[in-house]
C-alpha cells in the first residue's frame, strides 16, 4: 500500500485533537468505509483498515505518545519499540480473540493469508444495519451518542421498565428480569428508580451488562416508561390539574380542597373568580433529580360548576340575584 500516511491526516483531525474529537472522526469514517456498506470496493476496505489502525494508536494515550515522538517507527519494529507486525486493532479495542462475536450483534472476524506484512483481517457483521453495528461498537449514552461502553470488552444491554406516575415522582425500587446471554437464563435485578425521573429517560447501571471475552462487563441502559395519572398532567417538573368549584363559591369566595401529589390542600378562592383562572401551588410539583431540595409547582385551573337541576325556590332566588345584578350593574363593563 506504499508509505503509511500520518494517522492524524487519516482521521482528518489536528494533532492537538482531544479523545472525543478523535473518536467522532473515526466513527464517521468507520460508518462510511466499512466493508459491509461498500462490499467489493477495495479502496474503501483499505481506507477502513487505515482508519482503524490510526484510531487504535491515537485512542491509546501511551501509543499516541510514542507515535507523536517516533512516528510509525514506534510500531513497525524499525524504531523505538521491538516487535513484529502490528496486531489486530479490534482485538485490543473490543477484547475478543480468534473468533467470536461482539455484543451479541453478529460481529465476526475471519483470518486470511499473510504476505510478510502480518496477517490479513476481514470484518463482517452477521446482521443489523450500520447504525446497529456502530451502536454495538461505540455504545450509546443519553447525552453524547457514544456512551461510556466504548472500547471495553463488555457490551451494553438495553431494557425497559414501567412505573406509575407516583413511582416516578417519588422514586421506588423495582425488579427487572434480563438475559445477559451468559447461559444462566433470565436474571432478576433490583433497581432503584430515582425520584423525579421523566417518561422516556434512561438509567445507566454500570457493570450490569454483558460480559466480554476479557471478563469486563458492559452497562445496562434501562429506559423508564411512566404511566399516566387521571387528572394530572406533567410538564417537566410542573404538574397541571383542574379544580371544579360551585357557582356560589366563585361568586362569593371561599375555600376548596385540591388534590396534590402529596395529599389534599385547601385553596383560597377569591370573590368573583372566573372560569379558567389558574392558581399556583408553589413547590407542589415534581422533585428535581439534580437537587432534592428543589420542586416544581402545581398549577390548578378553575372550572365553575353550573347547576343542572334547581327547584323552584332556588330558581326564584337566582332570578332575584340576576335582577339585582342587572339593576346595580354587577356585570363587567363590555
Amino acid at each position: 500500500m506504499g508509505a503509511k500516511r500520518d494517522y492524524y491526516a487519516v482521521l482528518g483531525v489536528e494533532r492537538s485533537a482531544d479523545d472525543r474529537t478523535i473518536k467522532k472522526a473515526y466513527r464517521k469514517l468507520a460508518k462510511k468505509y466499512h466493508p459491509d456498506t461498500s462490499e467489493g470496493n477495495a479502496q474503501a476496505e483499505e481506507k477502513f483498515k487505515e482508519a482503524t489502525q490510526a484510531y487504535e494508536i491515537l485512542s491509546d494515550p501511551e501509543k499516541r505518545r510514542l507515535y507523536d515522538r517516533f512516528g510509525h517507527a514506534a510500531f513497525d519494529g524499525s524504531g523505538a519499540q521491538d516487535g513484529g507486525p502490528q496486531g489486530n486493532p479490534f482485538e485490543d479495542m473490543y477484547g475478543f480473540g480468534n473468533s467470536g462475536t461482539y455484543g451479541g450483534q453478529g460481529f465476526h472476524r475471519a483470518y486470511g493469508s499473510g504476505n510478510g506484512e502480518g496477517r490479513r483481517y476481514e470484518y463482517r457483521f452477521g446482521g443489523g444495519d450500520m447504525d446497529d453495528i456502530l451502536k454495538s461498537m461505540f455504545g450509546e449514552a443519553a447525552g453524547d451518542g457514544f456512551g461510556e461502553g466504548f472500547g471495553r470488552g463488555g457490551a451494553d444491554l438495553r431494557a425497559e421498565i414501567s412505573v406509575s406516575f407516583e413511582e416516578a415522582a417519588f422514586g421506588c425500587e423495582k425488579t427487572v428480569r434480563l438475559d445477559t446471554g451468559e447461559g444462566a437464563g433470565p436474571q432478576s435485578l433490583r433497581v432503584r428508580i430515582p425520584a423525579g425521573i421523566d417518561d422516556g429517560k434512561s438509567i445507566r447501571l454500570k457493570g450490569k451488562g454483558a460480559r466480554g471475552r476479557g471478563g469486563s462487563l458492559g452497562d445496562l441502559l434501562l429506559k423508564v416508561n411512566v404511566g399516566r395519572k387521571p387528572g394530572f398532567e406533567r410538564q417537566g417538573m410542573d404538574v397541571y390539574t383542574v379544580a371544579s368549584i360551585p357557582f356560589y363559591t366563585a361568586v362569593l369566595g371561599g375555600e376548596v380542597a385540591v388534590q396534590t401529589l402529596s395529599g389534599k390542600v385547601l385553596c383560597r378562592i377569591r370573590e368573583g373568580t372566573q372560569s379558567g383562572t389558574k392558581i399556583r401551588l408553589k413547590g407542589k410539583g415534581i422533585v428535581s433529580m439534580k437537587d432534592p431540595g428543589v420542586h416544581g409547582d402545581q398549577y390548578v385551573t378553575v372550572q365553575i360548576q353550573v347547576p343542572e337541576q334547581l327547584d323552584e325556590e332556588a330558581k326564584r332566588k337566582l332570578r332575584e340575584f340576576q335582577a339585582a345584578c342587572e339593576g346595580r350593574a354587577c356585570h363587567r363593563a363590555g
